[in-house]
């Protein structure tokens, strides 16, 4: 593993290679437990938001995807251009910790979703703890191999059986649920922004990640569609479930839900299959890009010592972590990483034109150095961004807080940047 360019000659990835990536990735129980904090919205309002939500959101995690294909770099050495080489070290430190805080959320649903299937058998395989050690240790195995030959045929033999395993669980689903659907009224409510910012997030906290495995690709274009349409399609579905499950039955845990009955109809291996395999492809970029993050501040500890670090500690983490603390670390993405990638997207795109000096991002000194390494002016912008999106929290202003936020850093780095740019002309 490297911060430097990948070259053409080591891109190996295709479009069917990125929506196999992102379809697994999204394949998840935590993306179905998030879906059911949408119940109060209603079925129709729910399932708006969450198309919405994940086209916002997915069209932003996807251009994010775009700096990495077009100029073979990590997501967080695309940040530099904006926030300058030390400024991009204050964003990689945030990912390595959300990134911690992922990876043991996901090993947490999954140890207490294998605990619930293995309860008949009883003893250890009744124990959350065996469950997220055992899912724990294959995330990291996974990890390890990322990108070589090994990792692209059990990565594609993982998502196909998987999507095969979901399909048997939406129809189980249906036949439970879908009937009173439509009928059943919601508990208590939330107003669709604040439902649509539960969506928005989900996308948005692959965003620092993305380019991290955009810059192995062959082809601009087919990178772009592949990672929007593999998770666009699967995560929707997965909200989907959640929601519906959650609605119907007015269980907080519509995973644990859907895999008791399937689980009572005589489906227990698959639905075990789909705890753990679904837990490892989404949860290993989590481990893997976090040592990515790690690289583009240190080059001291090496990659693979540090991929250790990160799954051991997940794993520790995961033990003691409270899980009901899900909705509200959600929302800490969101407000850190939206108007964060509102800077640096506005930034390559508005600004730079798509064009960057590759040499001159590893250049101390250089065009992206700034002020001792710090661009000023996108830390402010971005802690304006932030305000924003925590005073609208707080005022519980039915707008969310996605989208002004990610405007607001947006709007005011370019006002900023375009103004120094014409009074030092």
């Amino acid at each position: 593993m490297d911060i430097k360019p990948v070259t053409p000659s080591q891109r190996n990835l295709g479009g069917i290679d990125y929506f196999l990536l992102w379809a697994g990735v999204a394949i998840s129980l935590a993306e179905i437990w998030a879906g059911g904090f949408l119940a109060p919205m209603g079925f129709w309002m729910g399932f708006l938001a969450i198309i919405l939500g994940h086209i916002i959101g997915n069209t932003f995690m996807a251009l994010g995807g775009i700096i990495g294909s077009k100029h073979g770099i990590m997501s967080m050495v695309s940040v530099r251009p904006s926030f300058g080489i030390r400024g991009a070290d204050l964003a990689a430190v945030l990912n390595i910790i959300q990134l911690i805080g992922w990876a043991s959320i996901m090993l947490i649903i999954g140890g207490r979703a294998g605990a619930m299937l293995g309860k008949s058998a009883g003893g250890i395989l009744a124990a959350n703890q065996f469950w997220i050690v055992i899912i724990g240790l294959g995330t990291l195995v996974w990890a390890l191999h990322t990108g070589k030959s090994v990792w692209k045929i059990m990565q594609t033999l993982a998502v196909i059986a998987l999507l095969l395993v979901i399909a048997m669980m939406t129809w189980i689903s249906f036949s439970e649920f879908g009937g009173s659907v439509l009928a059943a009224k919601p508990k208590g409510q939330m107003n669709f922004m604040t439902g649509l910012d539960l969506v928005i997030v989900m996308p948005i906290s692959w965003l620092p990640l993305v380019a991290d495995y955009s810059r192995f690709s062959k082809k601009v274009s087919p990178a772009f569609w592949n990672t929007w349409w593999g998770y666009f399609i699967v995560s929707s579905w997965m909200y989907l479930l959640g929601l519906i499950a959650t609605l119907v039955t007015g269980n907080e845990s519509p995973d644990v839900q859907i895999l008791e009955i399937m689980g009572k109809v005589g489906f227990a291996i698959p639905a075990l299959i789909m705890v753990v395999f679904s837990t490892i492809t989404s949860d290993f970029p989590d481990v893997y890009s976090a040592t990515c993050s790690m690289m583009n501040i240190s080059r001291k500890i090496k990659a693979k010592t540090f991929m250790w670090i990160v799954g051991i500690f997940s794993i520790m983490v995961a033990l003691v972590f409270p899980a009901e603390q899900y909705e509200n670390f959600l929302l800490f993405i969101g407000a850190m990483f939206v108007p964060l990638f509102g800077v640096v997207l506005t930034d390559y795109f508005a600004i730079r034109k798509r064009r960057l000096n590759i040499e001159e991002i590893y250049k101390v000194g250089g065009e992206y150095w700034y002020f001792r390494g710090f661009n000023i002016t996108a830390v402010i912008s971005w802690a304006i961004g932030f305000f924003v999106f925590e005073f609208i929290a707080i005022m519980q202003y039915p707008i969310g807080g996605s989208i002004p936020s990610m405007f607001v850093s947006g709007a005011v780095y370019f006002i900023f940047m375009q103004s120094g740019k014409r009074k030092s002309l």
